[in-house]
């Protein structure tokens, strides 16, 4: 780089707008490739920046106080400006609109993540909790301390892995479920039912076909007429990207009110990028565009939005995704993207302690869920990376490593 680029580069100006994994990380990628201009980081908590999964963990569990990231802002010459809210973007002019005023950018990067949804008709019920955020787990401690009986409304991802932490902490535990099975949206049938059984060995239970009616104080009320005690309500009924302050800004955006960026997380605007929970990819691999949800992608998308910036064009982002839970004693991980035509191949019986399934389309591997089985995992996502294509009776079989289960 000349010094007269080096001028221009250092009076540059990015903006971030949430200060969660995926915007910390847009930070700390600007300056490992070697940006020199202003880099802002604006959050609307008040809290130093910090990790989510251990919030329905240690931290829930009072195991840590917090899970703050372990980065000096101010030696990385990172502006952070906390407790901050952004009420809009205005792209022709290049300015943010902040409760502070007006922050001026040249390149803005959107990682606002995305936002529980509530239950409705329970706002405001005291004793109802979302657990998202370090104050949503901290109001919590003290429920799982005393001990509550606790009902938890959805048996997806999070509802899991807060009841595994209730009944750790000794609390009754009841999960209510809309679908006939746990996981409903994210499994197929075959897989997630097995999971229900996760629930009573662990001594929750589990009501699957049951809707909320209402919520009042120390109880919920099923539309069966079904009253169940409740010391406390937390609800994990799903999240949604946090867009809204993004209307009238023109920057497009999808079915899921999430942003669509492009291969290289560009938005409809320009000087405008999106990454991490509240944008979605078109996907070569898979494709079709894809909305992840995960600690992981939040990981790896500010890569390719500080590489675009610095003018390196990137390669396209087209990860395979992964994330991983932690419930009622099991690992469970997951890598890829699977369709409802792709081929489903067991690894093992899911009753037994450790199993995996695949998928397959067109005999190559797109998706795997381990259960205990990391080593299934990490062969299979290189697999996946790879477009292996796999031999099915090889593959069901749960003592052949799936490296050694190709057709190649």
């Amino acid at each position: 780089m000349s010094e007269d680029q080096k001028r221009v580069e250092s009076g540059r100006r990015v903006v971030i707008v949430g200060a969660g994994m995926a915007g910390v990380q847009s930070a700390v990628a600007l300056r490992e490739q070697g940006f020199t201009g202003t880099v802002t980081l604006i959050g609307a908590e008040p809290h130093q920046p910090y990790d989510r999964p251990p919030l329905s963990k240690a931290v829930l569990l009072g195991k840590a106080e917090g899970s703050a990231f372990d980065i000096d802002f101010d030696a990385l010459g990172v502006d952070l400006r906390l407790g901050v809210d952004v009420t809009g973007v205005r792209p022709a002019d290049h300015e943010l609109d902040t409760e502070a005023g007006p922050v001026a950018y040249d390149s803005l990067v959107l990682a606002t993540g995305a936002e529980p949804i509530s239950l409705p008709g329970s706002e405001g019920v005291p004793g109802v909790h979302l657990l998202r955020t370090l104050d949503d787990a901290e109001r919590l401690r003290p429920v799982l301390a005393e001990q509550h009986d606790v009902v938890v409304v959805g048996a997806g991802w999070i509802g899991a892995e807060f009841a595994t932490a209730a009944r750790e902490a000794g609390c009754s535990v009841t999960v209510v479920e809309a679908a006939d099975r746990p996981l409903a949206g994210a499994l197929p049938a075959e897989v997630a039912a097995p999971m229900a059984a996760w629930y009573a060995d662990a001594g929750a239970e589990l009501r699957t076909h049951a809707r909320v009616e209402r919520v009042e104080p120390g109880a919920v009320f099923l539309d069966d007429g079904t009253r169940l005690p409740a010391g406390a309500v937390v609800v994990g009924i799903g999240a949604r990207p946090a867009t809204a302050w993004l209307a009238g800004s023109g920057i497009a955006l999808g079915a899921h009110r999430e942003v669509l960026a492009d291969e290289r997380l560009r938005t409809s605007v320009p000087d405008v990028y999106a990454v991490g929970d509240c944008a979605s990819f078109p996907s070569r691999r898979y494709g079709e565009r894809l909305l992840v949800h995960h600690w992981d992608n939040a990981v790896q998308g500010p890569r390719t939005v500080a590489a675009d910036i610095v003018g390196e064009s990137p390669t396209a982002y087209d990860p395979v995704p992964y994330f991983w839970s932690e419930q009622f004693g099991r690992f469970v991980q997951y890598a890829g993207h699977h369709a409802p035509g792709d081929e489903l191949v067991w690894r093992g019986a899911s009753g037994d302690p450790a199993w995996s399934v695949c998928w397959l389309r067109g005999g190559a591997l797109t998706a795997l869920l381990a259960v205990g089985r990391p080593r299934d995992l990490a062969q299979g996502r290189k697999l996946i990376e790879a477009g292996a294509r796999m031999d099915p009776t090889l593959t069901a079989d749960p003592s052949t490593p799936l490296k050694r289960a190709t057709t190649s």
